[in-house]
């Protein structure tokens, strides 16, 4: 058989820098079944007092994902040009939070300008510097102005977008895609993450934070700059927790369905938790003794360099060990490794549903199925 054509293999880069993971073209949009009505969407706009939010995020009704992270932490430059603008009352672009069933809200844009706002104010973390115009302030902390200044920062109004509890969260997550367009985009990961509520992220979180994931994947993945760790995890859990049949040619709303799921203690409960640690644990420990520092990245027969890691092999073959230590199997390693090689090397089909239009469901199953008959020795 001759080989399948191989193609170039994409690194993603963040400010220059190589990330260790395979740019991803998952073709998506042909499936995903948007746009949406416009009446679903459902924003009210409201003005808020600097005081009135700080007190909401200092009594957690308004939450500012605080596990979030871009390595972009604003300097202090930047943070007292902040302050100086409010204390000259210069307006704010518009805020918008995301308001649960509970009533309870999320920032989604504006995290970073009321993160240094609240450090100031609330927690006296910095004193001013580097000012412009009030170079009589420099080196005071929030509580060492005068009472004017402290009114004046207090009553800065804010204009507030709120969407509404009722917006279907594929609006939500379309919506945070359209408002943050400054600096470098937010991935889908990074958004999904300030959409959910802190029992998904605690649990992505413990789960690529452990040994034998970062073993296998490699210490380029711990607290990934771009949430790539998070990511993978819940492809796995996923594919667990939802299978493989209710995917629907569109791997993004499928990811937002499972981190429902796993915020849903009615759903998914501790013990059920649990069990999918387990599982992922299991998962990667066997990924590793069959596949080594080539697990989950590309490795056809004439090639032995460590290529970045792919997505959708990820998920693929995580799945496939967790399947084959929960029936038992006693797996051949040598076997496998040289079965997965000759699929990246001869099987063009295959190289196709791991390289393009990855998001496809003939694509999905395809590479889902080749791994499983692998590891099971179908």
């Amino acid at each position: 058989m001759a080989d399948a054509p191989q193609r170039e293999v994409l690194e993603e880069h963040f400010q220059n820098m190589p990330l260790d993971v395979e740019a991803e073209t998952d073709g998506e949009d042909e499936e995903r079944g948007l746009p949406w009505e416009p009446d679903a969407i459902r924003v009210s706009s409201r003005n808020f007092s600097l005081r009135n939010v700080l007190d909401m995020i200092e009594e957690k009704e308004l939450e500012l994902a605080p596990d979030f992270q871009r390595n972009q932490v604003w300097k202090l430059p930047q943070k007292c040009g902040l302050i100086e603008s409010i204390l000259l009352q210069i307006p704010l672009p518009a805020f918008y939070f995301a308001r649960d069933k509970d009533g309870t809200m999320k920032v989604i844009d504006g995290l970073q300008r009321l993160s240094t706002a609240f450090d100031f104010a609330r927690r006296n973390a910095y004193a001013l510097g580097h000012l412009e115009y009030l170079t009589a302030e420099e080196g005071k902390h929030f509580d060492e102005l005068s009472p004017v200044w402290r009114r004046r920062f207090n009553q800065t109004q804010l204009v507030v977008h709120v969407i509404d509890p009722q917006t279907p969260s594929q609006v939500k997550y379309d919506i945070f895609k359209r408002i943050n367009t400054g600096g470098t985009p937010l991935n889908a990961q990074e958004i999904r993450h300030c959409l959910t509520s802190d029992r998904c992220r605690d649990f992505l979180k413990r789960c690529a934070s452990t040994r034998t994931f970062l073993s296998t994947v490699g210490e380029n993945f711990r607290d990934h700059v771009r949430m790539v760790d998070r990511e993978l995890v819940l492809r796995f859990c996923a594919f667990r927790l939802l299978g493989p049949d209710a995917y629907r040619g569109a791997m993004d709303p499928y990811l937002d369905e499972a981190a429902a799921w796993i915020d849903d203690p009615g759903r998914t409960t501790s013990e059920d938790l649990d069990r999918l640690a387990a599982d992922f644990k299991r998962a990667m420990t066997g990924a590793y003794a069959v596949f080594g520092e080539h697990a989950f990245r590309k490795w056809p027969i004439d090639k032995d360099r460590l290529f970045p890691l792919n997505r959708p092999l990820f998920e693929s073959w995580a799945v496939a060990f967790a399947e084959a230590d929960q029936a038992g199997i006693a797996i051949d390693a040598q076997r496998v490794v040289d079965g997965a090689r000759a699929l990246m090397t001869d099987d063009q089909e295959y190289v196709d549903a791991i390289s393009t239009s990855t998001g496809s469901t003939a694509k999905v199953k395809y590479r889902l199925a080749k791994a499983k008959a692998l590891v099971m020795g179908e």
